[in-house]
């Protein structure tokens, strides 16, 4: 058996390993910030009608630019009350692909990424697939970041592609669009602010795409993974000047997106109040989880996401164990003394409280 070492692969490649969570067989999944709730009926019967419709063409290509559903999307994005036209948006195989592209037109050999980490672990890794240096950006204790500090390091790294990511992933707050706004100025590449949580958010907390307009160099993407509960779909997509729009046709693949693909999306999106109705249901347990910690002598960062990351433990991967021990499962995601759990349903919930609350006496900080 032919072993990596032995192939011809890019030395930046070797040694690293593939991104993905576990995937085990539990009762109690709460580890990949999926929505919980299945698809409403209305839906499911339009998503059949539609890929029904798509599937009689389909010995042709898909339109490559995806027009129709640009403007489907850039409906949606314009409800929060900022104007965006289909130019200004662009989709792809979830927001990953958006992400790649990106990298693909303003990174690449010779140039640099920056990203405050911890922070989403796709990013450097999208960044060494397409050639492109990575950098870690600061973070305070408390995970936010230090607005002047950030601008101090863009300005001595002059990356080419800073990303921020809010709400953060695998903390979960929201970045101050002040933060945002320093960074953008302190750099002369491509801002990309990161929301695939967005729509979790706590009451209040405002998008980056305020801030689109008179700033070419911004980009914000989105998926319809997480508040939409259309993992399994694959459709991210972003929203940017139309310049950027350009650019990253100039590297997009032909045809990329599947005429299946943008039938379920438009279909989805015909049903935005619809799917868009559980993301109370999980705030609300997000933040039943925030507020039953303290009782088990744990903490949390403040989130604005579909997950909560609660410590702190001595041994953190020991505690992962024991819960999963229980049938529960939730994520490691290498920050020492912290876990990451995905709001799930009510009952997920209770799964996990109870859990916890065996596991916290034996495994918290202190005890």
């Amino acid at each position: 058996m032919t072993t990596l070492d032995e192939l011809p692969l890019r030395p930046e490649l070797r040694g690293r390993t593939p991104y993905g969570a576990p995937q085990l067989q539990v009762t109690h999944r709460l580890n990949t910030n999926e929505n919980p709730h299945p698809l409403p009926d209305e839906l499911l019967a339009t998503l059949g009608e539609a890929l029904g419709h798509a599937a009689v063409d389909l010995n042709r290509y898909p339109d490559r630019d995806a027009v129709a559903l640009r403007a489907d999307l850039a409906a949606y994005l314009s409800r929060g009350g900022e104007r965006i036209e289909p130019a200004q948006v662009w989709a792809a195989n979830g927001s990953n692909e958006v992400l790649q592209q990106l990298l693909q037109a303003f990174g690449g050999a010779g140039r640099t990424a920056l990203g405050f980490t911890p922070s989403y672990s796709m990013h450097p890794i999208i960044s060494a697939g397409t050639g492109t240096s990575w950098v870690d950006g600061h973070r305070r204790a408390d995970f936010t970041i230090d607005a002047a500090q950030a601008v101090a390091q863009v300005r001595e790294v002059r990356p080419d592609v800073v990303f921020v990511t809010s709400p953060n992933n695998p903390t979960g707050t929201a970045v101050a669009l002040e933060t945002i706004e320093r960074v953008h100025d302190a750099t002369e590449g491509v801002v990309v602010v990161d929301e695939a949580y967005a729509e979790f958010a706590r009451t209040g907390t405002p998008s980056a795409l305020t801030l689109l307009p008179g700033r070419p160099r911004l980009v914000v993407s989105r998926t319809m993974s997480k508040a939409f509960g259309m993992a399994g779909l694959r459709l991210g997509y972003l929203a940017a000047d139309p310049a950027v729009v350009d650019a990253v046709q100039l590297v997009r693949l032909p045809y990329h997106l599947s005429s299946l693909t943008q039938a379920a999306a438009r279909a989805a999106l015909a049903h935005t109040d619809a799917l868009l109705a559980t993301v109370d249901a999980v705030r609300h347990q997000r933040d039943r989880i925030v507020a039953t910690l303290p009782s088990l002598g744990l903490t949390s960062v403040p989130s604005d996401a579909n997950f909560v990351l609660f410590g702190r433990f001595a041994d953190a991967p020991a505690a992962w164990q024991a819960l999963l021990d229980r049938d529960v499962l939730v994520r490691d995601v290498g920050i020492p003394g912290w876990l990451r759990v995905t709001a799930g349903t009510p009952a997920e919930t209770d799964a996990f409280l109870a859990a916890l609350g065996e596991v916290a006496p034996d495994h918290r900080l202190g005890d």
